[in-house]
């Protein structure tokens, strides 16, 4: 290279060394300050804002969930258990995190036992959501097998399942809970607030898919649900079923109820209704079977009510059990209605009016009588108000309005046509014959204090009536099948027609019995009714008595009462 050009190079490279300097110290000052900004905004997160980021974290990792409460237990007047709930498994998935290839799928399908296809419908169906449920309330058994494919987007929830131990005997009285464990029938309906339980809190820590770290602390307790100890006796209640249901099966009838109540304290013993169900399995339920009939259905009951216009006629100066009524001839037309005997009886007195079972005789009372008075004392029985026992539905049954009441009405009223209770009214009305006077509130749950009573007769009546309806469950009177070897029964049969849209039906009968047990000391008080019985008779002394007989000679041993009956008796009864 020549001198002259060497010159001009180091001539250029003077030039342009302040312009190569200037850009290194420009660029280092913003790297400096670069880096400073990144330094200051360390700082200022890690120390001054240092809970913004940490709160931050903590919505992306810890969680509060809920922990489940158990629902009370409900149990017979004995701690029996009637409803109890277990611990169940309910699998949910998010849609968006399950894998998308067909073969998991697959094998999370068969996990579940439930079709490939229909499966991955759903998965299409819900893939905007992030929640969708897999199979709810699975054993910790069932559930074991999909849980451990440990597949993404595939969680599981404790819950629990409602169990009832008595199936289809108490099923109408229990009721039922829905899969959310909410009361829908009967008395978890009645009682819903109170049995279900308060849901506690817990702080937990998870990993980005959800999945359980750590159980950091619990912030609130699990508070389960009340207990409810209802007033039945599981013993008694399935013998009651056990024979309510042979009654039917045995007469071919379309249903019937039992109810039995302690006639001391107004307590429901048992309550059995067909058809029923199995609460525990109820994919093919008959909707009859839904409904406690004891006391949600009033019917027409025919002439069980006798004893009751009975004790009017026994209240009034111009009845007493010595007074002859002639029932001849045995028919008699009240405002163009024929009311008949099955036969003339010629003079009764009220016992013989009992026993005979008289239409006529209770006619003529009741319109001796003031117009009003069988009425009232079927008020003052509970007749045509609520029981008042909170069971969702109860009927409170009917009497004719007294406004211009005909006399056919009023006479009709005395041989139980013309008015409507639930079996559960009518025994609740027997406890004031059972118990001197006193009517007793029927009571769905266990007592522990005094019962409801009231004074709507006085002793000597109710010792009268008790004494004639003795009579009518004696060899060959009508309840003679509701006689219970060793003890003293008293009770009245009764038989009436059935009721439709149509009116009375010609060939559709329901046969009933009331009765005291036993006589000279009162401890229970049951009434069966046997709905439209069509294989042979359909009498209430020959298809609901002898359901009492078994029913409630079973349950006064079981109750351990000693027997009552003359030893001769006794005797006579198990010689015949």
């Amino acid at each position: 290279m020549s001198a002259t050009r060497r010159a001009a190079t180091d001539r250029r490279r003077r030039a342009d060394a302040p312009l190569g300097a200037g850009r290194y110290w420009f660029m280092l000052f913003i790297i400096l300050v670069a880096l400073s900004a990144l330094v200051g905004r360390v700082v200022y997160l890690q120390v001054i804002d240092r809970s913004f980021l940490q709160n931050q974290g903590d919505a992306r990792t810890l969680r509060v969930e809920s922990i489940g409460a158990h629902r009370g237990m409900i149990s017979d007047r004995n701690g029996d258990p009637l409803a109890i709930s277990t611990p169940v498994i309910t699998l949910w998935a998010n849609p968006q995190e399950l894998p998308q290839d067909p073969i998991q799928q697959t094998l999370l399908a068969k996990a579940l036992k439930v079709d490939p296809g229909q499966l991955a419908d759903r998965i299409s169906r819900y893939s905007d959501h992030e929640f969708m449920y897999l199979r709810r309330q699975l054993t910790p058994a069932a559930a074991k097998p999909v849980l451990d494919l440990q597949m993404p987007g595939v969680y599981a929830r404790d819950e629990y399942k409602r169990y009832y131990p008595a199936g289809e005997v108490a099923a109408q009285l229990v009721g039922v809970t829905n899969v959310d464990d909410k009361g829908q029938e009967g008395l978890e309906l009645a009682y819903n607030r109170y049995l279900t339980g308060q849901p506690g809190k817990r702080r937990v820590l998870k990993d980005r898919k959800g999945r359980l770290v750590r159980d950091l602390h619990l912030i609130e307790e699990a508070k389960p649900g009340g207990d409810l100890s209802l007033s039945i006796d599981l013993r008694l209640q399935y013998m009651a079923y056990r024979e309510l249901a042979a009654g039917v099966r045995k007469n071919d009838a379309d249903g019937g109820s039992l109810v039995m109540l302690d006639a001391r304290t107004g307590e429901v013993l048992a309550m059995a209704n067909l058809p029923s169900y199995n609460p525990n399995n109820r994919s093919d339920v008959d909707v009859r079977g839904l409904r406690n009939q004891a006391i949600t259905d009033a019917i027409e009951p025919g002439s069980v009510m006798k004893p009751l216009a009975m004790s009017a006629a026994l209240a009034s100066d111009q009845f007493s059990p010595e007074s002859i009524i002639d029932t001849s001839p045995g028919w008699m037309v009240v405002d163009g209605y024929t009311i008949r005997d099955f036969r003339n009886y010629g003079k009764l007195t009220p016992a013989g009016i009992l026993l005979h079972s008289s239409n006529i005789g209770m006619s003529h009372i009741a319109l001796s009588l003031p117009q009003d008075a069988i009425w009232n004392r079927y008020r003052e029985l509970g007749l045509g108000q609520s029981p008042g026992t909170g069971f969702p539905g109860e009927n409170s049954g009917s009497l004719p309005s007294m406004i211009n009441l005909p006399r056919s009405a009023q006479a009709a009223m005395a041989y139980g046509y013309g008015v409507a209770v639930t079996p559960l009214q009518l025994a609740s009305a027997y406890t004031a014959i059972a118990n001197d006077g006193k009517r007793l509130s029927p009571s769905l749950l266990k007592l522990n204090g005094d019962p409801d009573s009231e004074q709507v007769m006085s002793p000597r009546i109710a010792h009268e009536l008790l004494a004639m309806m003795e009579k009518i469950v004696q060899p060959n009177a009508g309840g003679h099948l509701a006689m219970v070897p060793g003890y003293q029964i008293a009770g009245k049969t009764g038989t009436v027609r059935k009721v439709t849209s149509t009116g009375y039906q010609e060939v559709e009968y329901r046969g009933l019995f009331a009765g005291i047990a036993p006589a000279s000391n009162p401890r229970i008080v049951t009434v069966v009714m046997i709905d439209n019985p069509k294989k042979g008779d359909y009498y209430g002394g020959l298809v609901a008595a002898p359901v009492f007989s078994r029913v409630v000679g079973n349950a006064l041993r079981l109750l351990d009462v000693p027997p009552d009956a003359p030893s001769s008796a006794t005797e006579q009864e198990s010689n015949p």
